[in-house]
Parts: C-alpha cells; sequence; structure tokens
C-alpha cells in the first residue's frame, strides 16, 4: 500500500513536484567561411583570355582570390598581372606536402596599389627535382625570394641570375623547412664551430663567417 503521509512542509493534497525540465539541446556549430569559384572574376577570366591554358582553376576564400596556374604559364601570367597594375611581388614561397605528386607548391602573393589594394595568389606545382622558371625576369625582389626558397626547400629556379643558399651556407646538409627535416635538427656545427668540419657540418673554408669558438 503506497505511503499517503504528506511530506513535511507540503500542504495537504498539493500535487507533487514536477520534474526537472529536460536541458536544452547544445545550439548548432557555426558554419565557418566555404571557398567559392572565382573562375568568372573579371581579372582571372582577364587572365585565362590572354593566356589560354594558364588558368587551371581559381577560387576565392574570405575575399582572397588564389589562381592554380600551369607551370610553363607561370612568368606569362606574372607578366599580364604586372601590366595589370599588380607590380609589387610582397613574397614568393612554396609548401611541402610531402605525400603528394607533385611534391610542392610555389606561391606567389602580387598586390596592386592603384586597385584598392587588391591583392592575388598564383600558386603553381613542382616536382621533386623539377625546376620552376625564374620570376626574377619579371620581378627583380624575387631574387632573394627564390634563393631562400631553394636553400630551405630545395626547389631550383631555372634561369636565375644567382642561385645560392641565403640562410645556411653552402655544405649545409639538407633544406630545413621539408617535411622529412629531422624536427629535431641535425648537427651542423652552427652553434659551435669545431677545427675541424665533417662534410655538410660547417662553413665551407673561405666563408667570411668562419671561426673557431674556444
Amino acid at each position: 500500500m503506497a505511503d499517503e503521509t504528506p511530506k513535511e512542509g507540503a500542504a495537504p493534497g498539493a500535487a507533487p513536484p514536477k520534474p526537472a525540465p529536460a536541458p536544452a539541446a547544445p545550439a548548432a556549430a557555426k558554419k565557418g567561411p566555404v571557398a567559392t569559384d572565382a573562375s568568372q572574376k573579371p581579372l582571372v577570366a582577364g587572365l585565362a583570355a590572354a593566356l589560354p591554358g594558364a588558368v587551371l582553376s581559381a577560387k576565392e576564400f574570405v575575399s582572397e582570390t588564389t589562381v592554380d596556374v600551369a607551370l610553363d604559364k607561370i612568368l606569362e601570367a606574372c607578366r599580364h598581372l604586372k601590366n595589370e597594375s599588380f607590380t609589387y611581388l610582397v613574397d614568393l614561397t612554396a609548401v611541402d606536402w610531402k605525400e603528394r605528386q607533385p611534391r610542392f607548391d610555389v606561391v606567389y602573393y602580387l598586390h596592386s596599389f592603384q586597385r584598392d589594394n587588391e591583392r592575388i595568389r598564383l600558386k603553381v606545382k613542382v616536382a621533386e627535382g623539377e625546376a620552376c622558371p625564374s620570376a626574377t625576369a619579371v620581378f627583380e625582389t624575387a631574387n632573394w625570394m627564390e634563393r631562400e626558397v631553394f636553400d630551405l626547400f630545395g626547389i631550383t629556379f631555372a634561369n636565375h641570375p644567382d642561385l645560392r643558399r641565403i640562410l645556411t651556407w653552402e655544405g649545409f646538409n639538407g633544406h630545413p623547412l621539408r617535411k622529412d627535416f629531422p624536427v629535431e635538427g641535425i648537427d651542423t656545427g652552427a652553434a659551435i664551430y669545431p677545427d675541424r668540419y665533417p662534410a655538410g657540418g660547417g662553413p665551407a673554408p673561405d666563408d667570411p663567417n668562419r671561426k673557431t669558438l674556444s
């Protein structure tokens, strides 16, 4: 038989308390920005019309336009855009995808002061051991940028006027921004230069920075 004795503090005949409401379902996560096709943008369409076969794809993401360009058309694409007022090469760098073929992206950031500081990004795919055309014929400032990419990624640039290392020394073992470069680094002799250097383990004999620390 059920216990009908009123609970302490409850009015006689009062209804039992209602159960607590179920917790509200979590709000749906907001979706982030999505890349859209940019092949019909006037600037991109103009590039494709001027250089048939140059534009492989084009996307816009958070108001930035990225165009994938055929490797053999990159210099012509740079010249075309320079004539369209993109006269400032902001940066030239690379990305190592390691497992992908072709392995590398070489990336160009171009800026136009006349078009309300608009920027456009060009990308070309470069295979391991393949040379990328040097942009120094279009932008002189590409000289040191390409040297940096060569030094840190090992990508060569055809017709570069002075392709050599710029951050490490000639004889340095490896390319530090490759994905297969050891995360812990390698013994290069850079911290303390010994009197004798193993192959690839220190500055070249004629390097003006070569010195011995006791």
